[in-house]
C-alpha cells in the first residue's frame, strides 16, 4: 500500500466520517482513498470555508473537526479560519499537501510549520513513509489534548512512497484516559464558605457547564444559595427556563441584570473562563468574591486576576459536590431570589429607545424579535459576529436545542462556513443563520455549498450596506462614517442565482412571509433583510455615545 492510502485509513479509524476542504494535488490521492472507505468530503469554494465548516463540525459534534488543503497557496487560505478555532479552543486537524523534499524550487513551496505557528495552530510533520500512523496519531492526540487546531504537513512525494508495515492502526483514544476530575475536598470547603457568607450571589454558567450536563445541578444550587444565573456569550439561552435568568454577562447584558450584578457580593463561575467580555472589563461585579469551577488545572480571569476560590473539577461533579455539602451546613437563603427581583427582570430586554426609520427599511430589533416568534423552538440558531450580532444576541431569548454565537477573534465572515458545518454535524437538522451583510458577502460562493448539499439552513441578512461598527465609531467621533458605507446586491437574487431561494424583503408581514415559507420546506434559502442604518444596537450605545437606553 502506498503512504497516502495508510493514512487515509489512519483517519478513518480515528473515526472520521467528514471532511471539508478543497483538492489539490497535494491532498487529491488521500481524499480519494477516504471516499473509497466511505467517508463523506465536502468540498467548498475557498479553502477557509473549508476549516472553517469543519470548525462549526467540532464545536457542535465536540469531537476533532477535519479539514484538507493543498500544499502552498491552499494552506496559506486557511489563516484567519485556524486563528478563529484557535480562539474558539475548537479540536481541528488540517489535513495539507506540503512541496516535495527533493524540490526546494517547487512553486508552491511554503514554510508551513511558521505558517501554522503565526497562525496559533500546532504543527506535526510526515517525515517519513513509516512515520504516518505515528503522524496521525500524533495530529489527533493533540488537537483533543489542547483544544487548537493542529496542521498535518505531508510532503508530496513521501505521501507516493510504500508502506510496508500490516498492523492495525491504534488510534489517539488509546493515549487518552476517560476520568471524571474531582473536586479537590478542601477547595469545596473554601467555597463553601464564601457562598455561604453571600446574600447575593450569581452563577455565570459557559460552554463547560454546557457540555457536561451540569444543567440540574446549577438550578438546585442556585435555588440553594438564592443565586441569580447568567451565561456567558457562548452559553447564550441556556437555562432561560429559570424566572431569575438574567441574559449574557458582560457587554450584551440588560440595564437591569448590569445593576443586579453590580450589586453581587459572590459570584460562582462554572465552565466560564471569566474573560474581559464576560465581565465587562472587571467592573460587572467590583464588590463579588469569585469562586471558579474549571476542569483546567487553572484559568486567570481577565485583567490577570485570580478568583479568590479555584475549584479543578468537572463543572457537574463540581457544583453537585458543592450543593451536597451547603445541604449537609443546612445552608439555604432567599438572596435575590425575591419578588421585588422578579418584578425587575420581568421587562428587562425591552428597548424602548425610538428612532427614525428610513422608508423602505425595517427596524432591526423588530426583525430579531418577529424572527424569535416565527422560528420554531426546535429549529437551531447561529450568530455572526460584528453589530448585526448586537441585535441577535441581546434579544433571541427562546430556547432550542443549539444556539452558537460567533465571537471567536472578533472577525467578520466567519459564521457562514461554521454555521454549515453545524448543520453537517447534527445530521442536517434545520438551522437559521443571522449575520450582517458584509459577513456573508465575504463567503457568499459558499451559497453554492449549501446549494450543492442541500442544506436546511435559512441565512437572514440583517443588510444597513455599511460596516456598521466602523459607522458607529466615526459618527461618535464626528468623522466621515460615509466612507464605511458599502452597498449591495438583491442577495434574495444572488441566492436564486446560485439554484437557491432567496427573498429580499422590506417590513416584518414581508419577513413573516418569508420565514413561514422556508419552515414550510427547509432547505437553502437567504432573506436579505434591509434595516434601518439609524438604529444604533445597545452595547454600540454604550461604547461609543454614553447612553445606556
Amino acid at each position: 500500500m502506498k503512504v497516502y492510502q495508510r493514512l487515509a485509513s489512519a483517519f478513518k479509524a480515528e473515526g472520521v466520517s467528514h471532511i471539508f476542504g478543497l483538492m489539490g494535488d497535494g491532498n487529491m490521492y488521500w481524499m480519494h482513498e477516504l471516499d473509497k472507505l466511505g467517508v463523506k468530503a465536502l468540498e467548498v469554494r475557498h479553502e477557509g470555508s473549508g476549516l472553517g465548516m469543519a470548525d462549526g463540525w467540532a464545536r457542535v459534534k465536540r469531537t476533532p473537526g477535519v479539514a484538507t488543503a493543498t500544499c502552498g497557496p491552499g494552506v496559506s487560505q486557511l489563516a484567519t479560519a485556524l486563528l478563529t478555532a484557535s480562539r474558539g479552543e475548537t479540536p481541528l486537524v488540517a489535513f495539507v499537501g506540503e512541496h516535495p523534499t527533493s524540490d526546494d524550487e517547487y512553486n508552491q513551496r511554503l514554510d508551513q510549520s511558521r505558517f501554522a505557528a503565526a497562525c496559533e495552530t500546532g504543527f506535526v510533520r510526515l517525515n517519513t513513509p513509516d512515520g504516518a500512523d505515528d503522524a496521525v496519531r500524533k495530529a489527533f492526540y493533540l488537537a483533543k489534548l489542547e483544544s487548537r487546531p493542529i496542521m498535518l504537513s505531508a510532503p508530496m512525494d513521501i505521501q507516493q512512497k510504500d508502506f510496508d508495515d500490516d498492523e492495525p492502526y491504534r488510534p489517539s483514544s488509546t493515549l487518552m484516559p476517560s476520568r471524571t476530575v474531582r473536586p479537590d475536598p478542601a477547595n469545596l470547603e473554601q467555597a463553601a464558605d464564601i457562598i455561604a457568607g453571600s446574600r447575593k450571589p450569581v452563577i455565570i454558567v459557559g460552554r463547560g457547564a454546557q457540555w457536561s450536563g451540569a444543567g440540574d445541578a446549577v438550578r438546585k444550587l442556585a435555588e440553594r444559595a438564592g443565586a441569580l444565573i447568567i451565561t456567558s456569550l457562548m452559553a447564550k439561552n441556556w437555562l432561560s427556563e429559570d424566572e431569575f435568568h438574567l441574559g449574557i454577562s458582560g457587554t450584551y447584558a440588560t440595564r437591569t441584570a448590569m445593576h443586579l450584578c453590580e450589586e453581587a457580593d459572590c459570584v460562582i463561575a462554572v465552565g466560564a473562563s471569566l474573560n474581559r467580555f464576560t465581565t465587562e472589563q472587571g467592573y460587572l461585579y467590583p464588590n463579588a468574591k469569585f469562586v471558579h469551577i474549571d476542569s483546567k488545572p487553572h484559568v486567570m480571569m481577565g485583567g490577570v486576576r485570580a478568583a479568590e476560590c479555584y475549584v479543578q473539577s468537572d463543572a457537574r461533579a463540581g457544583v453537585e459536590a458543592l450543593e451536597s455539602l451547603l445541604a449537609k451546613r443546612s445552608f439555604k437563603q432567599t438572596g435575590y431570589r425575591t419578588g421585588e427581583v422578579r418584578e425587575r427582570l420581568a421587562n428587562a430586554w425591552e428597548d424602548r429607545t425610538q428612532y427614525t426609520i428610513e422608508p423602505g427599511n425595517v427596524d432591526p430589533r423588530q426583525v430579531i424579535l418577529a424572527l424569535d416568534d416565527a422560528v420554531p423552538e426546535n429549529i437551531n440558531l447561529f450568530t455572526g459576529n460584528g453589530a448585526a450580532a448586537a441585535f441577535s444576541n441581546m434579544l433571541f431569548r427562546r430556547r432550542r436545542p443549539l444556539v452558537q454565537p460567533g465571537y471567536f477573534f472578533s472577525c467578520i465572515g466567519q459564521m457562514l462556513p461554521a454555521a454549515m458545518g453545524g448543520v453537517v454535524a447534527t445530521g442536517n437538522k434545520p438551522a437559521i443563520l443571522v449575520d450582517g451583510d458584509a459577513s456573508i458577502m465575504m463567503h457568499l460562493a459558499e451559497f453554492d455549498t449549501m446549494v450543492r448539499y442541500d442544506m436546511p439552513l435559512l441565512v437572514v441578512v440583517l443588510n444597513n450596506q455599511m460596516l456598521a461598527m466602523e459607522w458607529y465609531k466615526l459618527d461618535a467621533l464626528h468623522m466621515n462614517a460615509g466612507l464605511s458605507a458599502i452597498a449591495t446586491p438583491d442577495l434574495g437574487a444572488v441566492a436564486t442565482g446560485f439554484g437557491g431561494r432567496g427573498r429580499l424583503v422590506r417590513s416584518v408581514p414581508e419577513l413573516r412571509a418569508a420565514v413561514a415559507e422556508w419552515v414550510a420546506k427547509p432547505g437553502p434559502m437567504m432573506i436579505d433583510v434591509r434595516i434601518a442604518a439609524s438604529v444604533v444596537p445597545l452595547p454600540n450605545r454604550r461604547l461609543h455615545y454614553g447612553k445606556d437606553e
